[in-house]
């Protein structure tokens, strides 16, 4: 054995049966091959199992505090043949040999009753194991239906689809292949949120429902829209002479083009807000779209272009670097 059986579970040596159980829900919730796909999940699932089957039985669990790893090879007469006098080995044979034979097992390990300890999942019986899990019998005897586990993927949308919403095929990989399903999208769908798919989550034990599939939605990064909440944020780029003057100008949002009025005194950094321009909301008050100005200069100036540029700088005397010469920047 790797691992000590009552470290495997994470419980002293005293632990009683309830406890036994607990920490064998936990793990076994934790590491069942439904729910948790590391490459390591299965073997670990296993090793809890076969630790708590060993544990919650008085008998064996009374061998293995004994003996250690030598439990297996232990006839279950064992108290009666170390009773029977002294420096009897309860292995059978003399002192010191171990020459007991298994019978009844029907393999090349010893037989616990029909449970399978063995290194795959050939002979062991999930529903069963699962049945112990969920407050049935403990080893032998089948619980009632188990529902499922609910399970999670990620659905990347563009800022446009999570705004218009609509219906969409995707395709997951699961533990039978690839499966594609369709998705009704609502509109306005904000990343982080759940849609939930009934039914097509983990299989039920037992003839139990199957759980649920959550595909949580995660917003893809976009060149011209920042999603914050349920509002947007885009730059609107504006000339200096637009700022300076005011102007109404183009502004581009999810659902098409649409015009704001800039006010005149508009500096970078300012937004111009359009109400209920953001993300929908079927259930209630939609968010607001900010246009965030951007003042942009020219690349390059022609010559008339320089000359007015140099008969403004020779008239005004506004210095952008002087504490209070910046206009107000409140939004509308």
């Amino acid at each position: 054995m790797a691992r000590d059986y009552y470290e495997t579970l994470g419980v002293s040596r005293d632990a009683g049966p309830e406890e036994l159980q607990q920490a064998f829900r936990r793990l076994a919730r934790q590491n069942h091959p439904d729910v948790n796909k590391d490459p390591g999940a299965e073997e670990r699932f296993k090793e809890v199992n076969e630790a708590y089957q060993v544990l919650s039985d008085p008998e064996m669990r009374k061998r293995y505090d004994r003996f250690g790893e030598d439990f297996r090879q232990v006839p279950e007469d064992w108290e009666e043949r170390v009773g029977a006098g002294a420096g009897r080995s309860p292995f059978g044979g003399g002192g010191g040999g171990r020459s007991y034979t298994w019978s009844g097992g029907g393999g090349d390990g010893p037989d616990f009753g029909g449970r399978d300890f063995g290194g795959g999942f050939g002979g062991v019986d999930i529903e069963d194991l699962l049945g112990g899990m969920f407050g049935g019998g403990r080893g032998r005897g089948r619980a009632g239906p188990v529902g499922g586990a609910d399970q999670e993927a990620e659905l990347q949308l563009t800022v446009e689809e999570a705004y218009r919403g609509g219906r969409r095929q995707i395709t997951l990989n699961g533990p039978d292949g690839p499966r594609t399903y369709t998705v009704t999208i609502p509109p306005g769908v904000t990343d982080g949120k759940r849609i939930r798919l009934s039914g097509e989550g983990g299989r039920g034990m037992g003839g139990g429902p199957a759980g649920d599939l959550y595909l949580v939605v995660r917003l893809l990064p976009h060149p011209r829209f920042r999603v914050e909440g349920k509002d947007i944020v885009v730059d609107l780029p504006l000339a200096p002479w637009e700022g300076a003057l005011g102007a109404d100008v183009p502004v581009t949002t999810p659902d098409g083009e649409t015009k704001v009025t800039v006010p005149p005194a508009t500096s970078t950094g300012r937004r111009l807000r359009l109400r209920g321009q953001g993300m929908p909301d079927p259930r209630g008050k939609p968010g607001d779209l900010y246009a965030q100005v951007k003042i942009m200069v020219p690349s390059r100036l022609t010559d008339r272009e320089r000359e007015l540029f140099s008969e403004l700088a020779a008239v005004s005397t506004f210095d952008p670097r002087r504490p209070g010469s910046e206009r107000s920047r409140g939004s509308r």
